[in-house]
């Protein structure tokens, strides 16, 4: 049966277009998750908990599965990086009044959550289509010290999520034909851009992109978190004309493709 026509056919009722509770959200996303299971889509997204063969990867298949195991992948990596921030107390309980715990704890919270409704969308632990969370070292060898030193911390922080909010615009088209989890996808997404701006403002920088500059204090290894965000083109309009490079690049933000976004991550997975 061809996949896109079974999901079509499971998703007429709409998981999104329930006036139900939260937990009826849920219930209804992991129940598509599960119905997708036996479509035998091939999915290669689990390669990347081997960082020797990330290197030679291909991109996760691109469809509405693949593109919710991406997704979840970078969720278990924030969601790991902020527990483990949390747990270490190198955020100051002092800092700005306490604000920043206040914010990076809401920040886990809603990662949590994540978590929890990717894993639900793809039918559960005990679904084929789950993929488990690789291992993590925010260090990158000893590189690193996010758990110790608040700055780069924050820095990490902002790297990872400017790389959900450039990941998750770049799996739009995955999920096109597939509108409830893309309105699922979405929602996230924009969670996930409030989270960018909020921690970028933390560090004292602007809340958005501008051109390709990754700002002040960022290690040189995450520049490509924002390799191509200097795009002035849009839709054949060159909105560098009227409002000057910077200004034009900032009001658009630029996907990140699949293999782009492995890269990134890979540098952070044992």
């Amino acid at each position: 049966m061809n996949i896109l026509k079974f999901i079509e056919s499971f998703t007429n009722e709409g998981i999104m277009a329930s006036t139900g509770s939260r937990r009826d959200s849920f219930t209804q996303f992991g129940n598509l998750g599960k119905n997708l299971a036996f479509a035998s889509i091939p999915f290669g997204l689990s390669a990347l908990a081997n960082k020797a063969m990330a290197k030679d990867i291909t991109p996760t298949p691109a469809t509405p599965i693949g593109a919710l195991q991406f997704a979840l992948t970078l969720e278990y990596l924030e969601n790991e990086f902020y527990a483990m921030a949390l747990d270490s107390g190198v955020i100051p309980a002092s800092e700005n009044s306490g604000r920043d715990l206040k914010v990076f704890q809401q920040i886990a919270d809603h990662e949590a959550d994540h978590v929890k409704f990717l894993i639900a969308g793809l039918g559960g632990t005990m679904s084929p289509n789950f993929v488990p969370k690789p291992t993590f070292d925010f260090t990158v060898g000893g590189a690193f010290n996010p758990f110790g030193d608040y700055p780069t911390f924050l820095a990490l922080a902002q790297a990872f999520e400017d790389t959900g909010v450039r990941a998750y615009k770049g799996q739009a088209a995955n999920l096109i034909s597939t509108p409830d989890l893309l309105t699922a996808a979405l929602q996230i997404h924009s969670v996930e851009a409030r989270h960018a701006s909020e921690v970028r403002r933390l560090r004292g920088l602007k809340g958005w992109i501008s051109n390709s500059e990754r700002g002040a204090g960022m290690p040189a290894a995450t520049q490509a978190v924002y390799d191509g965000e200097g795009l002035t083109m849009q839709a054949g309009f060159n909105t560098s004309t009227l409002f000057g490079a910077a200004a034009g690049s900032e009001a658009y933000d630029e996907p990140l493709t699949t293999q782009q976004v492995v890269d990134i991550a890979n540098l952070f997975i044992v």
